[in-house]
């Protein structure tokens, strides 16, 4: 792929942090590359359908992300749908992880997967230069494990990518689960004990309303007080303090000092006001929140032949106009226009 000037616009950092109505500072920048998955995860997906958005190409993307990087993101995720299902990934990562923030640092480079590839990739993409991996995995027993993605093997398939991510150093090494009531909370106590054994932080996600059906519920939801509450039964915790303000989740360690886990608890404890990020969708559109009712067509100004200046300045004034915060639970809520495999987790 042909190399990209890796330096950010020379505006100042004072200039052209991306800030908000509300007077937040966005600094992250969630990127999907792919709306395809190999999974057909049942609270996600409802197995009928695949990818409904087109891709853009690798150098698309780079030019998109370096002008995020140029108005002040200093972290880049790249999620899916499944990205590691996209060719020209290793080469995305290498481009990426040479880019500079405004302040001279490496951009802080990582990457959400659902671990079915992570064990031939992982390796070369911390070669590449990807910082850090989190898995998406909702279960530690193989037969619920492989009931929610409705692949065979696929527990035992992601437990070797999940190891073979540690051994390459793409740590810390997260995992998600995301927990629905009654189809896989039997599985907090063993995540705690899964998060000792493998030297992973293991992530408890609340269920938002972002599945392709309609099975999201107050009721499903199990929070974040219960979810300490029954892992400290077992193994006693103590919170630990945020790294940063717009860390999303609640840190808690064992007592006795080995391992972490942490709560991400959207529904019940929403995190809005110290929100740090925004979406940039597999078609090239932004999303300032994962509720969004509007997208913004950034790849579709570039196509039609908008330069890097126009460009940025559109992002600055979608960024301005970054939503409040979210209304999951209230009187006339509405789901987004896309499910969370649409839009990037």
């Amino acid at each position: 792929m042909a190399s990209a000037s890796l330096t950010a616009s020379p505006t100042t950092a004072r200039d052209a942090r991306l800030t908000d109505s509300h007077g937040r500072v966005i600094h992250d920048l969630r990127v999907s590359i792919t709306d395809r998955c190999n999974y057909k995860c049942v609270y996600c997906r409802t197995g009928e359908g695949g990818a409904q958005y087109p891709e853009l190409s690798i150098e698309e993307y780079l030019r998109l992300i370096r002008l995020f990087v140029g108005l002040g993101i200093a972290k880049v995720r790249l999620t899916g749908g499944e990205p590691l299902l996209r060719r020209g990934l290793v080469d995305l990562v290498r481009e990426l992880a040479g880019l500079r923030t405004l302040w001279g640092q490496p951009l802080e480079l990582a990457l959400t997967t659902n671990g079915h590839l992570l064990d031939g990739l992982a390796a070369p993409l911390k070669a590449a230069g990807l910082s850090r991996v989190t898995v998406s995995m909702d279960a530690v027993d193989a037969a619920t494990f492989e009931r929610i993605t409705r692949v065979p093997g696929s527990f035992e398939t992601v437990l070797g990518g999940i190891r073979a991510a540690r051994a390459a150093g793409l740590t810390p090494l997260k995992i998600n689960c995301v927990l629905l009531r009654g189809f896989n909370d039997d599985q907090i106590e063993g995540f705690a004990r899964f998060a000792r054994e493998e030297d992973v932080v293991v992530r408890f996600i609340e269920f938002m309303p972002l599945e392709e059906g309609r099975l999201w519920s107050p009721e499903i939801v199990v929070t974040l007080k219960e979810i300490v509450e029954r892992i400290g039964r077992v193994l006693p915790l103590v919170e630990l303090p945020p790294r940063e303000p717009s860390e999303t989740a609640r840190r808690y360690g064992f007592r006795d000092g080995a391992g972490e886990i942490g709560i991400i608890a959207p529904v019940s404890q929403a995190f809005c006001g110290a929100c740090s990020r925004v979406r940039l969708t597999s078609d090239g559109k932004i999303r300032t929140c994962l509720f969004s009712q509007v997208e913004h067509d950034l790849y579709g100004r570039m196509r039609g032949g908008a330069d890097d200046a126009e460009l940025s300045a559109y992002i600055v004034r979608t960024v301005e106009g970054k939503e409040a915060r979210h209304h999951i639970g209230e009187p006339g809520f509405l789901k987004p226009s896309r499910s969370m495999v649409h839009i990037g987790g």
